[in-house]
């Protein structure tokens, strides 16, 4: 036995990281270097990190997330995106290690209006969109050891998220005006490193992986306007709300600097198929989360 780690995490901090920490600690010791530990924006300082902690996994859930931002600042988009993946492909790579990617719902236009598989055509709408899909394409293109999963809605019960937003908004506006013609998967980021622990158990330590990209999205579909209905009706503080509406509006009512999909719902077929794992719905994931968010039960569990 060795001390040394076997996963290294990138973005550990953040919601999907900082479920991969906890639900891969079985693989063995995980480091996570935060923000200060390793700027990630520097391929030298990530290539030293990798080199000197030599893991077997490599999980990178870092990277840029603000999706409208992303629109004027293209090249920190990029650095994170594409180059960080990149680098990290190749490190892993030279180690023999396999490299966990993950990527997102908006690398398709919305255009389909029944769940997108991994062999549909990308289409990004945004610059974000476009950073995730060169980012996936870096990573195949190191020709090393990798599963790429696709993900979507991604929130947990921290950091900035959709959920956690509209809780606020609850307990600040009378009304609330939500988007209810963009449709998609949310996907809680504890089930999204559940998953993932899960094919690590059938591909880990042989890595008999079939390289690839999978998609990885709760079960079921929804709207941000039914998702945001949900998230008020089901608030684990109720009487701190101020909201007595929810309404829907066009997205052409709300414009953002970035587009988005009007329907990106995944097809996960594949990873069932291939794995054996599928996620539960969006509903069950969320009442879930609503368990976690009232403090009761499962902590330690």
């Amino acid at each position: 036995m060795t001390d040394r780690p076997a996963v290294l995490v990138l973005g550990g901090t953040g919601q999907i990281g900082h479920e991969a920490v906890r639900a891969l600690a079985w693989v063995g010791p995980v480091a996570a270097p935060t923000r200060q530990d390793a700027n990630l924006e520097q391929a030298s300082v990530v290539r030293e990190l990798v080199r000197r902690v030599k893991p077997t996994v490599i999980v990178n859930a870092a990277g840029y997330t603000a999706v409208d931002a992303a629109e004027s600042n293209v090249d920190d988009c990029n650095r994170l995106n594409v180059e960080l993946p990149r680098v990290l492909a190749e490190e892993s790579r030279r180690l023999g290690a396999l490299m966990v990617h993950f990527s997102s719902d908006y690398v398709f236009d919305g255009t389909k209006r029944t769940p997108y598989f991994e062999s549909d055509e990308p289409n990004p709408l945004s610059v974000y969109g476009a950073s995730k899909l060169a980012g996936e394409m870096a990573v195949a293109e190191s020709a090393g050891t990798y599963l790429i999963f696709r993900t979507s809605w991604v929130y947990a019960t921290r950091g900035r998220n959709f959920p956690l937003t509209i809780l606020r908004l609850a307990r600040e506006r009378e009304e609330l005006r939500i988007v209810s013609d963009q449709v998609g998967a949310p996907t809680s980021a504890s089930a999204i490193a559940a998953a993932v622990s899960a094919v690590l158990r059938v591909v880990h330590p042989a890595h008999e992986v079939a390289s690839g990209v999978y998609h990885l999205s709760a079960d079921g579909a929804t709207t941000w306007f039914e998702f945001a209905r949900t998230i008020v009706a089901d608030d684990p503080r109720p009487n701190e709300q101020v909201c007595r509406a929810v309404l829907p509006i066009a997205t052409a009512e709300y414009p953002t600097a970035a587009r988005r999909p009007a329907y990106s719902v995944l097809d996960n077929s594949k990873l069932a198929e291939r794995f054996g794992v599928r996620l539960a719905s969006w509903r069950d994931q969320w009442q879930e989360t609503v368990v976690e968010l009232s403090g009761v039960g499962t902590a330690g569990a």
